[in-house]
């Protein structure tokens, strides 16, 4: 199904290349109405969010109105909001992290999409051919850090460690692509990994404990139902002496021990920024080059570093856990 509606999605992106989006360049007395589908409420993606919102009311003013909506990390649920936007005939949808993406994907190719919080496009939208451009009505801003970069501060941190447990949802795509990736890039380096992976949150204690049972070191990328599990993954690692590196900064807070992380803020603000120019300047979302985070910052988390005996280097940055 999802070969059938992009071809479906290549014929209406030709067109709007020439016509633009229904919605765009309204009169400056007419009101924007976005829709903005979030998976789940956690630090990264609500600053995401944020951002978004900062970017186009600080363009628009009050010409532009939020119909924000939390899909409580339910999938379905996803599906059930966006198709609400398209019946509402909003004027772009905001979809924040892969499932919401995916979602507002299947359920329109003719209201202009502007994502954020996604790992790799191609894999969330099924693209062969990637070239950078999605060729459909979707366009956004990317949180992915380098993997390979990962996988040495894994390297730098905890040099002899054997074996590394990659723990992630097996419901979100973009995790499943960071684990090969990494995996790959661990493998270079000379250290082993295995893959352990929860269907949802009953499962997460019991899977982090088998994993910390196998491993030296565990590894989350960014997932969305890690980001809102930590304190039941720190509750585990924590008394078995496993510590962990995490694929951005709310999980390393959560959990971790250090973390080389993006700003989701400022991804969610350039996503925002995207959506200025379908809306005002009828630019084609088809077009548009994804975006990607520009600052990673090496961070690390102070007292979990101390009580695992880690010796951080210089160019880490304290990060500051709230409480």
């Amino acid at each position: 199904m999802m070969k059938v509606k992009k071809l479906i999605a290549l014929t209406l992106a030709c067109v709007t290349v020439m016509a633009g989006f229904a919605g765009c360049g309204k009169k400056n007395d007419e009101v924007y109405e976005i829709g903005i589908c979030q998976l789940v409420q956690h630090a990264a993606l609500d600053a995401a969010t944020q951002g978004f919102q900062d970017a186009l009311t600080e363009k628009l003013g009050e010409r532009v109105q939020f119909d924000l909506k939390n899909a409580s990390n339910d999938v379905p649920t996803c599906g059930t909001i966006v198709n609400q936007f398209v019946a509402d005939k909003v004027d772009l949808i905001m979809a924040n992290a892969t499932p919401s993406l995916q979602s507002a994907f299947a359920a329109t190719a003719d209201i202009p999409i502007v994502a954020t919080s996604i790992t790799d496009y191609a894999t969330a939208l099924d693209i062969d051919d990637w070239t950078g451009k999605t060729g459909f009505n979707v366009t956004g801003t990317c949180d992915l850090a380098p993997l390979d970069e990962q996988a040495a501060m894994i390297k730098e941190l905890f040099p002899d460690a054997k074996k590394v447990g990659i723990l992630y949802c097996s419901a979100e795509a973009n995790s499943k692509y960071q684990a090969v990736k990494v995996a790959e890039y661990l493998t270079a380096l000379g250290i082993e990994s295995e893959e352990f992976t929860c269907a949802d949150t009953n499962d997460v204690a019991m899977v982090t404990s088998a994993a910390c049972a196998a491993s030296d070191v565990i590894y989350i990328p960014t997932d969305n139902m890690m980001a809102s599990s930590t304190g039941i993954v720190d509750g585990v690692a924590g008394p078995a002496g496993v510590p962990i590196v995490a694929g951005e900064a709310g999980i390393c807070g959560g959990c971790g021990v250090a973390t080389l992380s993006i700003d989701y803020y400022s991804i969610g603000y350039a996503a925002g920024l995207q959506a200025y120019e379908i809306l005002e300047n009828g630019k084609n979302p088809a077009e548009m080059e994804i975006g990607y985070a520009t600052e990673l910052t090496k961070q690390y988390v102070a007292d979990r570093c101390t009580a695992f005996g880690v010796t951080v280097p210089d160019s880490y940055e304290a990060m500051v856990v709230e409480e």
